[in-house]
Parts: C-alpha cells; sequence; structure tokens
C-alpha cells in the first residue's frame, strides 16, 4: 500500500517501511533538488507541518539523525531536500499523510517496547527464538531481528 501526495517541488510517497521523496518537474530543477530519497519511518526523529495560508503553500518537513532541515519556513522549505511544499488544494492529502506517518512512527515504538518485554534475561538461545516467532508473525522486521541476534550473540 503506498500512498502518494504531489507537492509543488516533488511528490511524498508513503509505504510500509519508508517515506520517499521523488523530485521530478521543472521547478524541483530550478531549485536545485534533484533524485529520490528514501527515509526508514522509524528513524524520522520529527516532523514539521505547516498549513498553506491565504497567501502561502503549506509544507511537510521531515527530521531524522543526521539531517540538517532548513529552519526558515516556506521560503527555505522549497529548497529543502527534507521537505515537500504544497498547495491549499492538496492540504487535506498531506495532513492525511502525517497522520499516517505518524501511526507508523508510533506502532515501531510500540514494537521496540514490545520486544524488550518478550525477551527474557538468562537464555540466549530461548531469546532468540522468541525473536525468531516475532519476525514470522510479522511484528519485527527481518533487520531488526537480525540486529538484536547480533547483539545477543556478541557480534
Amino acid at each position: 500500500m503506498e500512498l502518494i501526495g504531489k507537492g509543488t517541488n516533488g511528490t511524498l510517497i508513503v509505504k510500509e517501511n519508508t517515506i520517499e521523496l521523488v523530485r521530478t518537474g521543472i521547478t524541483a530543477r530550478l531549485l536545485g533538488l534533484r533524485g529520490n530519497k528514501e527515509i526508514l519511518i522509524k528513524n524520522i526523529t520529527s516532523i514539521q507541518y505547516k498549513k498553506p495560508g491565504m497567501l502561502t503553500n503549506g509544507f511537510i518537513q521531515f527530521a531524522f539523525s543526521g539531517s540538517k532541515e532548513s529552519k526558515g519556513g516556506v521560503i527555505d522549505a522549497t529548497k529543502d531536500e527534507n521537505s515537500i511544499v504544497f498547495e491549499k488544494s492538496a492540504q487535506a492529502q498531506f495532513e492525511k499523510l502525517k497522520d499516517v506517518i505518524n501511526e507508523k512512527r508510533n506502532a515501531s515504538e510500540l514494537n521496540h517496547s514490545i520486544l524488550q518485554q518478550a525477551l527474557p534475561e538468562n537464555d540466549i538461545y530461548s531469546q532468540i527464538e522468541k525473536l525468531s516467532a516475532l519476525k514470522e508473525k510479522g511484528i519485527i522486521t527481518l533487520s531488526e531481528f537480525e540486529a538484536k541476534k547480533k547483539q545477543l550473540l556478541g557480534i
């Protein structure tokens, strides 16, 4: 399931575990924005969202560890690689996308918490077995399973 929001400087695509900022069209090129950027939803630390005003567009901006988002409002957001600017007609779509992304961020935090509670402290192999069961049920991802397994084995 992909959800899509088209902005003036690119398109926001929300996928299962990632968001993708796709830069197409003349506006993106004029602003120097090229290529696509994919960000893991669980790595997003904050979302800045500004509704369109009477004379200005709105924007959605993503921050994550190591990112350098602009802080100058709509004008700077048009040139920021972590932002998508949108018109008033797309406001409802971008609000929905923001809500979906936040739901996915919260679910990722909940899964991490469940994972920590599900693991007993004593037997490493039984912990790995339980991790495998969580992975098979789709509660954790393969990458989360592998990372925790390596941590438990001290690799």
